[in-house]
């Protein structure tokens, strides 16, 4: 449950009230769901559902002093895509358009089985019927910030992929969107992440060092998510995927489709290669039936080849000619 003082003023009661009005609109799997609200004077109160391992900046930047074990890579891109079907569900698949503004670390979400949801509704904007950009009250926290809506205050869903850039990037290097620790031309992420993107031979060491298994599989996927957060982070919104896209790229990563090695036997043992009666007899040895005699059950195996009109059914007694599309239901 989140609870506490509205903010000052009109401000603080408007975003309650478009929390509240957001999570009623919409359902999905990977957007926290909203269980109950009470608003008493200035004192509000959101029930939502419990999401035991909190936000994933725990889970990234205080894996240590939390006494957690920090996530692998697998874990990572799992969270990634959770994320971004629930942006693509705000931003396209919901009745109406939403822009949540305010994605980050703080704002996901993960149950005990590591799986994300996004939360933190305040700040979300619906779009205007027909509009795919309109112009609001800065709102946001610095680092995840797209620079046109710094400039500008125009808002549109491309302000939501940026801000999903910055955490791809801070989920492949285990850095925060501002590092006053680092020197001055490091501080901000994307900056820097583009700088060492560019730099291919030193781009191993942008890797957050906790991600232990670098082979050549787990290095291959995260270059991909390295060049889509770029792309994500691009500095003209048209140059920015879409959350759509974002999710086709990040599912395949996810679920790795391997063919099976091949070898001389299939399942029953059976060499592709040996004779239909060889392959027969191998067969009920392996079924533990009675044997039967190879030689007459392959001819008439071939016999019915020769055939095969044989081997139709009669129509049985009452089966019409023809029937209807109606009668087929």
């Amino acid at each position: 449950m989140e609870s506490g003082v509205v903010g000052e003023g009109e401000k603080g009661l408007t975003e309650f009230k478009s929390e509240i009005a957001v999570l009623t609109k919409v359902r999905h799997r990977h957007l926290v769901a909203l269980h109950g609200h009470c608003l008493d004077g200035r004192e509000g109160h959101l029930v939502y559902e419990y999401m035991p391992q909190g936000p994933l900046s725990r889970h990234l930047f205080d894996w240590k002093e939390e006494g957690i074990k920090p996530l692998e890579w697998k874990q990572r891109l799992i969270i990634a895509l959770d994320v971004a079907r629930g942006v693509e569900y705000l931003h396209n698949l919901a009745q109406q358009i939403f822009i949540h503004r305010d994605l980050k670390p703080s704002n996901i979400l993960l149950g005990d089985d590591m799986r994300a949801k996004v939360s933190d509704f305040g700040l979300v904007r619906l779009a205007p019927e027909g509009q795919t950009s309109f112009e609001t009250r800065l709102a946001g926290t610095f680092g995840y910030l797209a620079p046109e809506y710094a400039a500008t205050g125009r808002v549109t869903k491309k302000v939501d992929v940026y801000s999903f850039g910055v955490i791809l990037m801070e989920m492949i290097t285990g850095r925060k969107a501002i590092d006053n620790s680092q020197p001055e031309e490091n501080i901000h992420l994307v900056t820097w992440f583009r700088r060492k993107l560019i730099e291919k031979d030193s781009f191993k060491k942008v890797i957050d060092p906790v991600i232990d298994t670098l082979d050549e599989e787990t290095l291959a996927s995260i270059t991909t998510v390295a060049e889509l957060a770029a792309h994500c982070c691009a500095r003209e919104p048209y140059q920015r995927p879409d959350m759509g896209h974002v999710v086709n790229v990040l599912a395949p990563l996810v679920d790795v489709w391997k063919p099976t090695e091949l070898n001389g036997d299939d399942m029953f043992g059976i060499d592709l290669d040996m004779s239909l009666p060889q392959a027969l007899s191998k067969w009920q040895a392996f079924e533990g039936t009675s044997t039967m005699d190879i030689s007459s059950s392959s001819s008439s195996l071939l016999t019915s080849a020769e055939n095969t009109q044989t081997s139709i059914p009669t129509r049985p007694a009452g089966f019409a000619d023809s029937f209807t599309s109606s009668d087929g239901r």
